[in-house]
C-alpha cells in the first residue's frame, strides 16, 4: 500500500557547506549543543576536518581540483561527540533506498550522498558526487522524496528516479554507491574544551602530515596534500602563463569557484573555521583559541583574495593571472601559520581540560 511520511519541524537552515550544514541541522534536531543549537562554524570546526588537496588533470572539467577539507568529517564529528556511525554502501538501488526508508519510518532523518548534477532543484551541469543531503520523508503515491540541502532554504521534492541516479553516480571524486550514514547520537555532549582540543590537533595533523582518507585520488593526476598543496598551487599558477587565453579563463574561473562557491563557506572552509574558533573561545575563555580564530580569518581572507583576483571585472586575463600569482604566493605562509595556531590552541585547551 502506498505510504507517505514526513518528519515535521525539522530545523533546517541554509548553510555554507553541505556537510557541516547537514550536521548542524541533525545536532539541532537531536537537541544537542553547549549553549543552544550549535552554529555551522562550530559544527565544522569540531569535526577536525580541515585539510588541503590540489591537483591538475586534463581529465577534469575544469582541469583542476581544490578542496579544503578531509574525507571523514561525517564520521569523525559524531564519534568525537560520543556517537556511533555506520557507513553503508551498495550498488543495489533497492537496498540503498531501504536504508533511507527504514530510518525515516523510525522517525530519524537520513544523511546520504548525492551527485549535484542529478538533483533537479540545483540546476547545475557540473558533476560532483560527494554532496551531503538529508532525506526527511517520502511520498510513494507522488513518487518523490523530501530532501533538505544546505543550498536551499525550503524542503525539496525530488523524484525517486532522480534521487536514485544521484545516489548511484560514478562521477568525480568517487562513486556514491548509495552511501548512507546511520548515526546514533549521544544523549549528552562531552566538554567543549576537550572536544575542540582533539579537533584542532586532527586538523593540524591533516595539514602538517596528511595520511588519512582523501576525498580525491591523487595518484591519477598531478597533485599534493596538506601544506605541500599550498606550495604546489602557488608554483603551478606561474606555469599558466603558457596557456592560451581561453584555457586560462577556465582555470581562473574554476579556481575562484573552488575557493568561494563550491560549498566551502567562503575562503576554502577557513571562514567556517574562524567562526567556530571564535565561538569556542567565547565558551572556554581560551586565549590561544581566540588567537587561532584571528589567524584562521586572515588565512580565509588570503584565499578569498586569490579567488577574487582571478575574476576581477574589467581586468585583462593576463593582468588577472599576475594578481592571482601574487595572492597565491602568500598562501603557503598563511597555511603554515594556521597549523601553528591550531597546535597551540589544541595544547592550551587540552591542558585546561585536565
Amino acid at each position: 500500500m502506498p505510504h507517505k511520511t514526513l518528519i515535521e519541524g525539522y530545523p533546517h537552515q541554509i548553510g555554507g557547506h553541505c556537510g557541516s550544514g547537514a550536521m548542524r541541522d541533525l545536532l539541532h534536531w537531536h537537541g544537542l549543543g553547549w549553549d543552544g543549537p550549535p552554529s555551522e562554524g562550530l559544527t565544522f570546526t569540531l569535526g577536525g576536518a580541515l585539510g588541503l588537496s590540489y591537483l591538475r588533470s586534463n581529465a577534469l572539467v575544469p582541469p583542476l581540483y581544490l578542496v579544503g577539507r578531509g574525507a571523514d568529517f561525517e564520521v569523525d564529528l559524531p564519534r568525537r561527540l560520543g556517537g556511533q556511525v555506520q557507513v553503508l554502501t551498495t550498488d543495489d538501488p533497492e537496498e540503498g533506498w531501504s536504508w533511507v526508508r527504514d530510518e525515516i519510518d523510525s522517525g530519524r532523518p537520513s544523511l546520504v550522498w548525492g551527485d549535484i548534477a542529478e538533483l533537479p532543484y540545483l540546476r547545475v551541469q557540473m558533476q560532483m558526487s560527494r554532496h551531503d543531503i538529508v532525506v526527511i520523508g517520502y511520498d510513494e503515491d507522488a513518487g518523490v522524496a523530501f530532501v533538505v540541502d544546505n543550498d536551499r532554504a525550503e524542503v525539496q521534492e525530488v523524484p525517486f528516479d532522480s534521487l536514485a541516479r544521484a545516489r548511484s553516480s560514478t562521477s568525480f571524486p568517487q562513486p556514491t554507491r548509495h552511501c548512507t550514514y546511520r548515526i546514533t547520537w549521544p544523549s549528552a555532549l562531552p566538554s567543549i574544551g576537550g572536544t575542540a582540543a582533539a579537533a584542532f590537533r586532527q586538523s593540524a595533523d591533516n595539514l602538517r602530515q596528511p595520511s588519512g582518507a582523501r576525498i580525491a585520488n591523487l595518484t591519477a593526476a598531478s597533485g599534493a596534500e596538506g601544506l605541500a598543496a599550498a606550495e604546489a598551487l602557488a608554483a603551478d599558477v606561474h606555469t599558466w602563463a603558457d596557456l592560451p587565453d581561453d584555457e586560462l579563463e577556465i582555470l581562473l574561473f574554476g579556481l575562484g569557484a573552488f575557493i568561494e562557491k563550491a560549498g566551502t563557506g567562503g575562503g576554502l572552509f577557513r571562514r567556517l573555521l574562524a567562526e567556530g574558533c571564535a565561538e569556542i573561545a567565547r565558551l572556554t575563555g581560551d586565549l590561544a583559541t581566540a588567537d587561532l580564530a584571528r589567524v584562521a580569518d586572515r588565512c580565509a581572507q588570503a584565499w578569498t583574495e586569490t579567488a577574487r583576483a582571478g575574476i576581477r571585472r574589467g581586468a585583462d586575463v593576463r593582468a588577472r593571472l599576475d594578481a592571482v600569482a601574487l595572492a597565491a604566493g602568500r598562501l603557503p605562509k598563511g597555511e603554515t601559520d594556521l597549523v601553528d595556531a591550531l597546535e597551540r590552541a589544541s595544547s592550551s585547551l587540552a591542558t585546561a581540560d585536565r
